[in-house]
């Protein structure tokens, strides 16, 4: 926990090729559309870059950990063979993230996976994935558009109870997706907490009661989201119950500040 009593929240960065300025490279990188909504929630959004060695000692550093979306999860990943539906894969994030996400559950730090990053909480915990959604028409129904929301919206029907219900703070969701991959079977440990209407898994969670929470559409996308701030007021109660020492009282922000953040938008 910060100084002034503000959650620090992790946020496990995307290793893709970027151009910025005159430059065009290798880059570990957050959207802002992500570190924004933390801020607003009164959360300090860390960028942990993609380390090949896993070093779990920064779990140590941090009180709740966010998995985001982005490139495939290679198949070899979860035992696979690999699909010529597979896009992008980049597997030295895979294992970082992983590795990350095993240690944060083992600390009992809460944990939001989003997109890709629920699927990565299904993988760490030995699930599998649908490697290509298709409709029986050829198309996507969870990616009707590329690169926009827009026309992507269904709604999710949450369990009434779980973790996903009470983050969200409704039963019925409207959810914004761009995914073509969805869980298969199900990890170790976890339990489904919401379904599209076609039957889809749209959420999963710890079966045991630990703040783990995935979701496969994009909280970022809706502006009156609650999801980051449940998970800020998990990583409060967290550092608090760890003896964690609070010299101010937190309390969700009504406003993002820009200058603390360390992420670079896409």
């Amino acid at each position: 926990m910060s100084a002034v009593g503000r959650p620090v929240i992790g946020v496990c960065a995307v290793r893709e090729r970027a151009r910025w300025a005159f430059w065009d490279q290798d880059a570990d990188l957050v959207a802002d559309s992500y570190v924004a909504p933390l801020q607003r929630a009164g959360g300090l959004a860390v960028l942990l870059a993609v380390d090949t060695r896993a070093p779990l000692e920064l779990l140590d550093r941090i009180d709740g950990l966010m998995l985001i979306g982005g490139a495939d999860i290679d198949p070899e990943i979860y035992g696979a063979a690999r699909e010529a539906a597979i896009e992008s894969t980049y597997p030295d994030r895979d294992r970082f993230e992983i590795a990350m996400l095993r240690g944060a559950l083992e600390r009992e730090l809460p944990v939001l996976g989003i997109c890709r990053g629920m699927q990565i909480l299904n993988v760490a915990l030995g699930g599998t994935l649908i490697q290509d959604l298709v409709a029986a028409d050829g198309t996507h129904p969870h990616r009707k558009f590329k690169g926009t929301f827009a026309g992507n919206a269904h709604t999710v029907a949450l369990v009434s109870g779980s973790l996903a219900e009470r983050a969200v703070g409704e039963r019925a969701h409207v959810a914004h997706c761009h995914h073509h991959q969805a869980v298969l079977t199900l990890g170790d440990g976890l339990v489904v907490s919401g379904r599209a209407e076609d039957g889809v898994i749209e959420a999963i969670e710890m079966a045991d009661g630990r703040w783990g929470l995935g979701v496969q559409w994009h909280p970022e996308a809706d502006d009156r989201s609650r999801l980051f701030g449940a998970l800020c007021e998990a990583a409060v109660v967290h550092a608090a119950r760890d003896g964690q020492r609070i010299s101010k009282p937190f309390r969700p922000s009504g406003s993002s500040s820009r200058t603390s953040t360390v992420s670079t938008s896409a």
